[in-house]
């Protein structure tokens, strides 16, 4: 008797309290039903992926795919390879087939991962017996345009647009010396990308970097490009060749609210006496990333009364930043150790005399504090002649690829 087929279509919604999924498509996926000689429906195994959470286990992780995990712990402890599934990284995601049942078939988590391949951990279970192995995944790199208007947040837009997080995030890092994203963000400001897209059988599975991108600010328009030659450093350049790598950033949190100004007379929350605040506040959740606002050398870290948990970096030039307030530091930091502009330090938290998780940051010139946010910082050197004339060969050739997106469209650059 011939196999008779069948498809059914299952649909899915992701529920997220952060954002507002009414206007989001219903996501399809056909199974293949296969009827047997005695008329019983087999359904093809399932595929699925889960991104990992803080704290998850592997064991918790496959629980909440609905997966049975029946012996998988004395495995993980016991095999080598699959020891490696210890150490979970949050945001990173967990591929996982199934049967009917809810057995394990396979599990794929990508646990490295550089420009053009990652390694990723396979484990299989055939005939109720576990096994592990390594297996290199080459990308098919691509490039992807897309464009997205601000109509509340910069996160709120670039989810509508399509935009992954990393490529989010990489747009605010390469306009944060040019625009505050805590205060400037208009109504009505919009951006258009270029970056590249990784993928994997046809099939979209990471964000490389963004070669080219637009912003518009209150009217203002800023151009980024990603400029690599052998004659200068690699590096975002705007329509004139000039580096938008400043001396400091903006801010030290790439998204955050500001909630105490410099000033020379605040009411203190916890002292009750009008006192001088010498630096800004910027709120964010506990544990959110504080990055170096430029390159220097650590010349304190530990303790300080009031500032908690602090780090002060030394600058060029007579100039120096602190961090307070700070949960914890980043791994590696120490007196005496060098620090990138963007380096991620340490973590946002309330030690010291904090109401809530916050950092204080305060930017000084020969010890004195001035206000990070009006302070002019040193412009960068635009390229050399001959680098000039590349520059433009390959700024022509990004634009053509800005140009295919308008709007919200969204368009794949070949």
């Amino acid at each position: 008797m011939p196999v008779l087929g069948a498809v059914v279509a299952i649909a899915g919604s992701v529920e997220n309290p952060q954002m507002d999924t009414s206007n989001l498509p219903t996501v399809q996926e056909a199974i293949q039903l296969n009827v047997d000689s005695q008329g019983v429906f087999n359904v093809a195994p399932l595929v699925s992926e889960e991104k990992i959470h803080r704290g998850d286990t592997i064991v918790s992780l496959l629980q909440r795919m609905g997966v049975n995990t029946d012996g998988l712990t004395n495995f993980l402890m016991s095999d080598k390879v699959a020891s490696n599934l210890v150490n979970l990284r949050a945001g990173r995601v967990i591929t996982v087939q199934q049967d009917v049942e809810g057995n394990l078939v396979w599990l794929r988590y990508k646990s490295s991962q550089d420009n053009d391949a990652q390694r990723a951990i396979l484990v299989e279970r055939k005939n109720g017996q576990y096994s592990a192995r390594f297996e290199d995944i080459t990308y098919d790199r691509g490039v992807v345009a897309r464009a997205g208007r601000i109509e509340s947040s910069l996160f709120a837009a670039a989810d509508k647009a399509g935009l992954p997080d990393a490529i989010t995030i990489q747009l605010a890092n390469i306009f944060s010396s040019e625009i505050d994203f805590h205060r400037e963000l208009r109504h009505g400001d919009s951006f258009r990308v270029v970056y590249e897209d990784l993928s994997v059988d046809g099939r979209s599975v990471s964000s490389g970097r963004i070669l080219a991108a637009e912003f518009v600010n209150d009217n203002h328009k800023y151009t980024a490009y990603w400029f690599d030659s052998k004659n200068q450093a690699a590096g975002y350049y705007d329509e004139n060749g000039r580096s938008l790598k400043k001396s400091f950033l903006r801010s030290p949190l790439a998204f955050s609210r500001i909630t105490s100004g410099f000033t020379t007379a605040r009411f203190h929350p916890i002292l009750k006496k009008w006192k001088a605040h010498t630096g800004v506040d910027y709120a964010a959740a506990r544990g959110t990333p504080i990055m170096a606002t430029a390159n220097g050398t650590i010349k304190f870290i530990g303790q300080q009364r009031g500032y908690g948990n602090v780090i002060e970096i030394q600058h060029y030039g007579g100039y120096s930043t602190l961090y307070g307030h700070m949960n914890n530091f980043a791994k590696g930091m120490h007196r005496g150790t060098k620090i990138t502009q963007g380096e991620v330090i340490g973590y946002v938290g309330s030690t010291g005399w904090a109401t809530g998780p916050h950092v204080h940051y305060e930017f000084r010139v020969n010890e004195v504090p001035r206000n990070p946010l009006t302070i002019s910082v040193a412009q960068s050197e635009p390229l050399n002649k001959t680098a000039m004339a590349e520059f433009k060969r390959t700024q022509a050739s990004l634009e053509r690829k800005l140009d295919t997106v308008t709007g919200t469209q969204v368009a794949k650059a070949e």
